[in-house]
């Protein structure tokens, strides 16, 4: 079977927040793709300073389009990571019956799940409040960044993962998660009970303020009524940020142990 890692960002970012897990997997022999959401496909710096137009129009669907697209043109399943909104959309993925495992850390609700956390609601409310941003472009500033991915780390820290890393991002998208229960698309809607979908580890960061532990919990609470495997993994001290701030190797390390411990992957030689 495939040792193909297939890479899915969150809202925000680019494929470049991989860096680390990608050196990580590469060295343990995993075959890592990172591919953009579609109009996120840019130089860093050209998407930062102008956003293609059609990225208004972006939402779940289109996404989760995209990446079933690429993943059925591999020769076999691929493993999916994703953080953030691509944590939701490696669930979503798999219960089209995609990917051989799936692994979500922080990952956006799905449809059932309430984000009702005061700083989840917080973490959003840029967003959230801006008039018309359903169909619009938005832009996360430095402070809103700093509070929802980074609040823990040190102001260097916290500015170089800021210039580094942050774009302009479609505001479909939160509007589509915020209000899943009056969507009759059903955009980010997860199958808990399928019973064919393949094994999937949720990952929870203890600081997190964008999508806090407690969301991932109600996630993990809707599975058990599915005979596939669940499981759930907590790391103290880590805020949104989890997959590149100081300790993002030990989740690596635990993401590579499930793998080959609970999810039937070999190691790769």
């Amino acid at each position: 079977m495939s040792n193909t890692i297939f890479f899915i960002h969150g809202a925000w970012m680019t494929p470049r927040c991989w860096e680390p897990f990608i050196g990580y997997f590469e060295q343990q022999g995993y075959i890592c793709k990172a591919p953009a959401w579609p109009h996120k496909d840019l130089p860093f710096d050209e998407l930062r300073a102008h956003p293609p137009a059609e990225l208004a129009t972006l939402g779940v669907t289109e996404i989760v389009d995209h990446y079933t697209s690429l993943i059925q043109a591999q020769p076999e399943p691929p493993i999916l990571i994703g953080h953030s909104f691509g944590g939701l959309f490696v669930q979503m993925l798999l219960d089209r019956g995609l990917g051989r495992a799936g692994v979500a850390i922080d990952p956006a609700p799905p449809k059932g799940v309430l984000p009702l956390e005061w700083s989840a609601l917080r973490s959003n409310a840029s967003v959230l409040f801006k008039w018309m941003a359903w169909e619009k472009i938005v832009y996360l500033a430095y402070d809103d960044y700093c509070y929802a991915f980074v609040h823990t780390l040190q102001p260097e820290e916290q500015w170089t993962a800021y210039d580094t890393q942050v774009v302009p991002e479609s505001g479909r998208i939160f509007f589509q998660d915020a209000l899943a229960a009056l969507d009759p698309h059903e955009a980010v809607k997860v199958n808990f009970n399928n019973h064919e979908r393949a094994p999937l580890l949720l990952i929870a960061g203890l600081e997190d303020h964008i999508v806090p532990p407690a969301v991932v919990r109600s996630t993990y609470e809707k599975y058990p009524r599915s005979p596939m495997r669940t499981d759930l993994l907590e790391f103290p001290e880590r805020t949104h940020w989890i997959i590149a701030q100081d300790g993002w190797d030990e989740v690596a390390a635990s993401i590579s142990s499930w793998l080959t411990e609970r999810a039937g992957v070999s190691k790769p030689l």
